[in-house]
C-alpha cells in the first residue's frame, strides 16, 4: 500500500500514513517475537555474502566439511604446494583474492607481515587454547597463529643398505665420507617445509657456519630433488641411501613398510610451523577469525593429528598429544620467522648457486 500514498493528501495522508507505520511495526515486533530463530538467520546470513577463501597446502580434505558444519559458514579452499600458495599470494599483493593463508613456513608469514598484507593484533576466542609451546609461537604483532609444528626434516635411511649401527645419527654425520653421493633433500626454493629446514643452519651457525656445512654436503655429493615425495622416489628407487626428509614423508613410508628407518638427530630436528593469518583486505575479518579460532579448538587438533601422515606434528593446543608411533618429545628446533624472511632470498639464492654445480 505504500507505493499508493502519494495518491493522497493533506492531513488524510499524513494520519494513513502514522497508522499504516504503527501497524506495520506492531507486525514486525510480532513476527520477531513469534520466530527468534528466523531472527537469527538472517543475522548470520548478513555476516557473509559469499564463501570465505582459504589458501592452504594440506588438510584441504579434512577442514572443509567440519568448519562449515561447526560454524554454519561457507568456505572455498585453494589448494596447492606450499611454492605454489606463496606465489599466488606474492601475485596478488594489490588485488588479494584470499581472506585466510594456512600454510607451512613461517619466514614466509614474517616476509608478509613486514610488507604489510597481514591483519595485526587479531584477537581470537580460543587464543587460551595455546599451550606453553603454542604461545611462544605467536608474534608480538598477532599477525599469525600457529597451529602446528612438524620436523622439517628427519634423517631417514634404508635398512637394505645401512645397518642401525652405520647409520648417521646427528646432521653431521651426512658430510661422513661413507655416505657420498648417496645423501639426498629437498630444495628450499620449491618445498615449503625445506627452506624452514635450510634456515635453522643459518640461523644456528651463522651464515658463514650455514655455507660451510652446507657447502660440505654438497661436496660430499649430497643431491637436491624439487620436492620431499621426490627425495621418497630416490630412496625407493635405490638412487638414495640416506635422506634429509619431511616426516610426514618418512611415518607415510614406514606405515608403507618400506625399508627404512627414521632417526631424530641427537640435537634436534629444524621445524616447519603451520600458521595461518587474515588477509589486511577481507571483507568477512570476523569470519576468518571464526575459522582461525576452530583451528586451535581441542578437537578440531585431534581431528587433524587423526587424518593420516598430515597429522604428524607437535600442536601448540593444551592437552592434544601426536601420534602414538611418533616420537613423542620431538625435539623440533624453530627458526626465528624473522630472521628467515630477511634472509630468505640470499640463502635460496646462494644455495641454488651451490647445488646446481
Amino acid at each position: 500500500m505504500k507505493k499508493h500514498y502519494w495518491l493522497l493528501s493533506g492531513l488524510a495522508a499524513l494520519m494513513l500514513a502514522g497508522c499504516l507505520s504503527d501497524v506495520e511495526s506492531k507486525t514486525a515486533e510480532e513476527a520477531s517475537a513469534e520466530s527468534p530463530e528466523s531472527t537469527e538467520v538472517m543475522e548470520d546470513q548478513t555476516k557473509q555474502t559469499e564463501p570465505l577463501v582459504v589458501y592452504l597446502n594440506d588438510f584441504d580434505e579434512l577442514i572443509e566439511p567440519l568448519f562449515e558444519e561447526a560454524s554454519g559458514y561457507d568456505i572455498e579452499l585453494v589448494s596447492g604446494n606450499g611454492a605454489e600458495v606463496q606465489s599466488r599470494i606474492e601475485a596478488e599483493k594489490s588485488n588479494p583474492n584470499w581472506d585466510v593463508v594456512w600454510l607451512d613456513g613461517q619466514g614466509s608469514f614474517a616476509r608478509w607481515e613486514e610488507d604489510g598484507i597481514l591483519l595485526e593484533n587479531i584477537s581470537l576466542e580460543n587464543e587460551i587454547n595455546l599451550n606453553e609451546f603454542g604461545e611462544s609461537l605467536v608474534p608480538t604483532s598477532k599477525a599469525y597463529y600457529p597451529t602446528g609444528a612438524h620436523a622439517a626434516s628427519v634423517i631417514v635411511y634404508n635398512t637394505n643398505e645401512i645397518s642401525a649401527e652405520d647409520a648417521p645419527k646427528t646432521w653431521e654425520d651426512l658430510t661422513n665420507s661413507k655416505y657420498k653421493g648417496v645423501v639426498g633433500m629437498a630444495d628450499p626454493a620449491v618445498a615449503a617445509p625445506a627452506y624452514p629446514f635450510v634456515a635453522w643452519f643459518f640461523e644456528d651457525l651463522g651464515m658463514d657456519g650455514g655455507k660451510e656445512f652446507f657447502t660440505k654436503l654438497f661436496n660430499n655429493g649430497t643431491k637436491v630433488y624439487p620436492k620431499n615425495p621426490n627425495v621418497v622416489e630416490a630412496l625407493l628407487s635405490g638412487d638414495l641411501k640416506v635422506a634429509a626428509l619431511q616426516e610426514s614423508n618418512a611415518y607415510k613410508m614406514k606405515q608403507d613398510g618400506e625399508p627404512i628407518e627414521i632417526v631424530w638427530p641427537k640435537e634436534g630436528a629444524p621445524a616447519s610451523v603451520r600458521y595461518a593469518a587474515i588477509s589486511k583486505e577481507t571483507d568477512q575479518e570476523e569470519v576468518a577469525k571464526a575459522f582461525i579460532s576452530f583451528l586451535l579448538e581441542k578437537e578440531t587438533q585431534e581431528e587433524m593429528i587423526s587424518a593420516g601422515t598430515e597429522g604428524y606434528f607437535t600442536s601448540p593446543v593444551k592437552e592434544v598429544a601426536s601420534p602414538e608411533n611418533r616420537h613423542q618429545e620431538a625435539p623440533l628446533f624453530i627458526a626465528d620467522p624473522a630472521n628467515a624472511a630477511k634472509n630468505e632470498a640470499e640463502i635460496k639464492e646462494w644455495f641454488a648457486d651451490q647445488s646446481v654445480q
